[in-house]
C-alpha cells in the first residue's frame, strides 16, 4: 500500500508558512528574466529547507536549484515566479483596480506555481529523510516561462540530464491531470533596413523599413489560410520607425511569435515566414535581418505518469473550498461573460453547472476542448518523463492572463488551492520512489513517442538567453 497519506501530513505542516511564501511573491511581481527579488524568496527558502542549493543555473542569474536526499532516483519538481505586464490589481477586490506601480502582476499564478512546487519538494525531501529510502528531489526554480524559454536554455545546459521524472503543475480554475496539449513556438525579431528621406520634397529617395514591416503582416495574413489548423502566428511592433510622418522610415522591428502542433510542423512554418520577410524586403528594396529570441517545444504527455497522479487525485478528492471560498468566488464570475464561463467548462469535456469553485476532480478519461497556448515545460517533456497537474485556484471562467486572476492570488481558496495541488505532486513524486517499475515505464513512454522524432531545439546553438527581453532588449 502506498504511504501517501504520511507525505500529505508534510504538506500540511507548512501550509500557512508557504501560504504567506506564495503571498510575498505576489507582492513582487517582475517580468521575465528579471526575477532577482522572486529567485532570491526562493533561494532563502531552500536555504531554511536544508537543500542544497546551485545558483545561476545554466547562467542564468535568475534560474535556482535545491537538491535533497541521496542515491536512488532523481525527481524534478519544477516552479516559476514569473509575471505579466498590464495585469496589475488590487487583491481580493473584484472591480478593476490597478496598484500604483509599474502594472505588473501575477496575472497567471506564478506565485501559486513555484510555492506549492517548492513546498511539495520541501515534504518529499523529508518524507524521505523519515523513511530513511535512497532519492533525490530536486526543486526547479524557472524564471521567464511567459516568452523566454528558460527551461528550454536549461535543458540544453544539460540542467536535467541526470533527471529519471519531472513533475510540475499549473494554477487552473479545474483540479486534475493536465492534458499534455501544447503548442511549439519561436519568438524571432525581423529588422528592416531602409534609407530616410524627406517624405514630401524627395519621397523617390527614401526607402521604407515600416512599408516592409507592413507588407511581412499582408504575407503572413494571406499565409494563414494555408497552415495547420492549430498553428498561429502574431506579432508585435518593437520600433515602428520614428513618430515623424514627413520621414521615410529608415528602420522598423517587429516581433513574431510562430506556434505549431509540433516541432517538425513549427520548422516548416518558421521557414514559410522568413520568406514573407525576405519578399516584403525585395518589394521595398530594404534589408532584413531574423535574429531568434527564444523557442519552446509542445508537450510531450506521459501515460504512466498521469495514471499515477490521477491516483492521487481521486484518493486527496477536490480541494477544500467552503461557503466563504465560493461566495468571493462568486463575484470574482460575476465580472465574467456567458461566454468566459462556458469556455473554462468545455476545456475539461464535463457538462457544465452552476457552481464557482472546483467541487470535483477532472477524470483522466475526460477530453475537452483546449485552447492551446505554449509552455517551456514541453522542453523538459522531450528529455525527461515529465508530468503536470491543474491545481484549482480561482473562480471557474477565469481568463488566463487576467486582472481577475491577479486579483484572485492571495484569497484563501488559492491557498487551499495550492497546498492541495502540492499533496498531489509530492505524492506522486512519492510514488515514483517506491515503485522502481514506474519510473521504468515512464521512461519506456518516453522513448516510444521520441523514436521516430528526437528532440530537436526549436532555438539555434548561438541563442542565448535574453536576459533584456523585459526591457524590450534581447
Amino acid at each position: 500500500m502506498r504511504n501517501t497519506e504520511g507525505i500529505w501530513r508534510h504538506v500540511d505542516r507548512r501550509g500557512e508558512e508557504y501560504a504567506a511564501f506564495s503571498d510575498r511573491v505576489w507582492g513582487m511581481p517582475e517580468l521575465a528574466y528579471a526575477e532577482h527579488r522572486s529567485c532570491a524568496e526562493h533561494t532563502a527558502m531552500l536555504e531554511k529547507e536544508g537543500f542544497r542549493v546551485v545558483k545561476e543555473v545554466a547562467g542564468i542569474p535568475t534560474a535556482v536549484l535545491g537538491e535533497a536526499g541521496e542515491g536512488g532516483p532523481v525527481i524534478a519538481i519544477l516552479g516559476e515566479y514569473d509575471a505579466l505586464p498590464g495585469l496589475s490589481q488590487e487583491p481580493g477586490v473584484a472591480e478593476q483596480r490597478p496598484l500604483p506601480g509599474d502594472g505588473v502582476g501575477h496575472g497567471c499564478g506564478h506565485n501559486l506555481l513555484g510555492a506549492a512546487s517548492l513546498l511539495a519538494a520541501a515534504a518529499v525531501k523529508d518524507w524521505l529523510a523519515e523513511n530513511k529510502l535512497p532519492g533525490r528531489v530536486r526543486y526547479y526554480g524557472c524564471p521567464a516561462e511567459e516568452g523566454g524559454a528558460a527551461k528550454g536554455f536549461m535543458v540544453r545546459a544539460g540542467a536535467f540530464s541526470d533527471v529519471d521524472i519531472a513533475i510540475s503543475w499549473h494554477p487552473s480554475a479545474f483540479s486534475g491531470v493536465n492534458e499534455a496539449l501544447s503548442l511549439a513556438n519561436t519568438r524571432i525579431d525581423f529588422s528592416f533596413h531602409g534609407r530616410a528621406s524627406h517624405a514630401a520634397a524627395a519621397p523617390h529617395l527614401g526607402r521604407s523599413a515600416l512599408d516592409a514591416a507592413e507588407l511581412m503582416s499582408v504575407g503572413v495574413n494571406y499565409m494563414r489560410e494555408h497552415m495547420p489548423n492549430d498553428a498561429r502566428v502574431h506579432s508585435a511592433y518593437l520600433d515602428a520607425g520614428g513618430v515623424a510622418p514627413n520621414v521615410v522610415q529608415a528602420t522598423a522591428r517587429v516581433r513574431y511569435l510562430i506556434r505549431a502542433g509540433t516541432l517538425p510542423e513549427l520548422k516548416r512554418l518558421i521557414e514559410r515566414v522568413r520568406k514573407i520577410a525576405e519578399g516584403a524586403a525585395l518589394m521595398t528594396e530594404t534589408r532584413v535581418e531574423a535574429k531568434v529570441i527564444s523557442g519552446v517545444a509542445n508537450l510531450l504527455g506521459n501515460a504512466p505518469l498521469e495514471r499515477a497522479m490521477q491516483d492521487n487525485f481521486d484518493r486527496l478528492g477536490p480541494p477544500p473550498f467552503d461557503a466563504a471560498d465560493r461566495a468571493k468566488a462568486a463575484e470574482y464570475q460575476a465580472t465574467l461573460t456567458e461566454e468566459d464561463i462556458a469556455s473554462s467548462w468545455r476545456k475539461t469535456g464535463l457538462p457544465q453547472r452552476d457552481v464557482p469553485l472546483c467541487d470535483a476532480v477532472v477524470p483522466l478519461e475526460a477530453r475537452g476542448a483546449p485552447m492551446i497556448g505554449s509552455t517551456d515545460v514541453g522542453d523538459v517533456s522531450w528529455v525527461v518523463p515529465t508530468v503536470q497537474a491543474r491545481g484549482a485556484t480561482y473562480a471557474i471562467g477565469t481568463p488566463g492572463h487576467s486582472w481577475q486572476l491577479t486579483g484572485q492570488g492571495m484569497l484563501q481558496a488559492a491557498h487551499k488551492g495550492m497546498v492541495h495541488v502540492a499533496k498531489v505532486m509530492a505524492g506522486t513524486a512519492v510514488d515514483a520512489v517506491r515503485d522502481p517499475d514506474l519510473v521504468a515505464r515512464a521512461k519506456a513512454d518516453l522513448a516510444a513517442r521520441t523514436a521516430r522524432t528526437p528532440y530537436e531545439s526549436p532555438m539555434p546553438p548561438d541563442v542565448k538567453p535574453p536576459l533584456g527581453m523585459s526591457k524590450g532588449a534581447a
